[in-house]
């Protein structure tokens, strides 16, 4: 994983919109660079990107490092842009929400394909029509965190039918194990890295590391 850190004086004077770009994959396999045209758009949209998160790590998972790691970073008034909002959370809507929340107490707001984003028009307005306004806002994002929630339940639905189907048609020889990724950790774990640092630097949850460290200590 890469990250790029950085701050910009325009930050805290407000004559520069400030971007922090998430970028995610599920799993190892999976390639990152389909979204390092966020990158580019961003800055074509007159965004200064004040930092970069990439993982491989599953949206259905609230322990993300780059992602905690990046709201960390936030500062007021900055932005948060991702190819699409599944890619910031497939977690059960309450939880989806708590994160947004985070990202939101931090004076941040999001930029996603497929989110409207009316927090300036409520800005600017009063009474009624305020409240009107944020509360379509909050159902709008409310609506888009259920709508990603929904397709990873389908995925995990039609996934789970397969498997069925070729047990019964015995051809299903179960889950291979990532041994590139265990590889990794191992190296990490017997180089001294902690597993919180172990499971940021590969990429994975602690308590994979935590699994993998405990197979290959287990005797033959």
């Amino acid at each position: 994983m890469t990250r790029r850190r950085t701050t910009s004086p325009a930050t805290s004077t407000g004559s520069m919109k400030v971007a922090r770009i998430y970028m995610r994959v599920s799993t190892d396999e999976q390639d990152l660079q389909r979204q390092e045209g966020i990158k580019d758009a961003a800055r074509a949209a007159g965004y200064y990107v004040a930092g970069v998160y990439r993982e491989k790590a599953s949206g259905a998972r609230a322990d993300r490092p780059e992602l905690l790691r990046m709201i960390d970073d936030l500062q007021p008034g900055e932005v948060v842009i991702a190819e699409k909002i599944d890619r910031i959370s497939r977690l059960p809507l309450a939880e989806a929400e708590r994160l947004v929340n985070s990202i939101q107490a931090k004076g941040a707001k999001l930029a996603v394909p497929g989110v409207i984003d009316l927090s300036e028009l409520a800005a600017d307005a009063e009474g009624v029509t305020k409240i009107v306004l944020e509360s379509v806002q909050a159902m709008l994002l409310r609506l888009a965190l259920q709508i990603a929630r929904d397709d990873y339940e389908d995925r995990r639905e039609r996934q789970r039918q397969g498997v069925e189907l070729a047990k019964s048609a015995g051809k299903y020889a179960g889950r291979q194990a990532d041994t590139g990724m265990h590889q990794r950790i191992e190296a990490l774990r017997g180089s001294g890295h902690s597993i919180t640092e172990t499971a940021r630097l590969a990429g994975c949850s602690e308590s994979q590391v935590k699994r993998v460290w405990a197979l290959r200590k287990r005797p033959a």
